[in-house]
Formats: structure tokens, C-alpha cells, sequence
């Protein structure tokens, strides 16, 4: 007969462990993430549609003397990567507890958004389309509009965590606002290059 007295006893007031905490932060702003991309696929697709609709009656898609100069989208699309590569910066230096560099990183990120916002804005200059009584206008003004819209999200998503970062919110033991941050970052690097490709490449 095993003796039990050998084996020590767990004692009944023993507090329960805590339970893990679900990442509802994350969740959500992936659902967010997710609708993003699928909706502006969707009106990707439509503007395609409607410029093979009218590439096909032979006539031009964009006014005379409308063009779309490719150095300002293509420096566009450099700046928002090196922002991804900035915005991972921030997620791996909190992570390390690394707090002057999680804030040089986000003020990097945010400088970038802040560039890609001014160029969109001077090469509309450039384009100078006319708003009225063309389809062409409308849609691209639609696409660079709803990707003006998604980088300023993201920019005032980054602020947020920075400052929750600032106030010790964040930190290697619990970083999930950063990285729910950084998904959507990502997310809207993203759009842009479906905006490069199809309206400033494709044009």
C-alpha cells in the first residue's frame, strides 16, 4: 500500500491561475484589416470594368493632356515600404523592451505616412484631371481618396499605441496594441501598392 504521506499535499486555498486574455484587439482589427483589402479589391475591380468599357468604344480613358507621371508613385511606393520596415522596427523594439528606438521607429513610420500623403497631394497637381465629365475622374479620385483615408487611419492607429507605448502600457509582456498596429500598417501598405499598379501603372 503506497504511502501517501510522502507526496506532498497541494493545499486547498490554492488561488486559481489566471486566465489567458483574449487578444480582442487583434481580432478586430484583422476582421478591419481583412474588409479593407477585400473592399478596396472590390473597387479596384470596378475601375477596371468601367476603363475596359470605355478602352473598348475607342475612346481614350483620360482627357487630353492628362498624364500620370510615374516618379512620384514610384518614390511613393519606396516610402511605404521603408514604413513597413520602420513600423517593424516598433513592434520588434517594444517587444525587446527597447523603448528609445520603439519611439524613433514609430516617429519614422509616422514621418513616412506624412510623406506619402504630400506627394499623393502634389502629383494630383501634376495630373491636374478635371473632376467633371469624365469616368475616369471620379474613380481614381475614389481609389487615392479611400488610400489617403486608410494611411490616415493607420497613422492615428500608430499614435495611439506610441502613446499607450509611452505610458507603459506596452511592453515585452504585452504588446498585442503594437502588433494589432503594425497588421493594419501593413494592411494599408498594401492598398497602396494595388493603387500603384493598377491606376499609376496601368493608367
Amino acid at each position: 500500500m503506497t504511502d501517501i504521506s510522502l507526496y506532498q499535499r497541494i493545499p486547498v486555498d490554492v488561488p486559481e491561475s489566471t486566465p489567458a486574455r483574449p487578444r480582442l484587439l487583434l481580432i478586430a482589427t484583422s476582421l478591419v484589416a481583412a474588409a479593407t483589402v477585400v473592399g478596396y479589391v472590390g473597387l479596384t475591380a470596378w475601375y477596371a470594368h468601367v476603363r475596359q468599357g470605355v478602352l473598348g468604344t475607342d475612346q481614350p480613358w483620360l482627357p487630353s493632356g492628362v498624364t500620370i507621371p510615374l516618379t512620384q508613385p514610384n518614390f511613393m511606393l519606396l516610402t511605404m515600404v521603408f514604413s513597413a520596415v520602420a513600423m517593424a522596427w516598433a513592434l520588434s523594439a517594444v517587444r525587446h523592451d527597447d523603448r528609445p528606438n520603439a519611439f524613433i521607429a514609430f516617429a519614422l513610420t509616422l514621418m513616412f505616412g506624412f510623406a506619402q500623403i504630400a506627394q499623393t497631394a502634389y502629383l494630383l497637381t501634376l495630373m491636374n484631371l478635371p473632376a467633371a465629365g469624365n469616368p475616369a475622374a471620379a474613380l481614381i479620385y475614389t481609389m487615392v481618396g479611400v488610400q489617403l483615408a486608410t494611411t490616415a487611419m493607420a497613422m492615428g492607429y500608430v499614435v495611439a499605441m506610441a502613446l499607450r507605448t509611452l505610458g507603459g502600457g506596452y511592453s515585452a509582456r504585452d504588446y498585442e496594441g503594437v502588433l494589432s498596429a503594425t497588421v493594419f500598417w501593413f494592411t494599408n501598405v498594401g492598398v497602396y501598392i494595388i493603387l500603384w499598379y493598377a491606376v499609376y501603372i496601368t493608367k
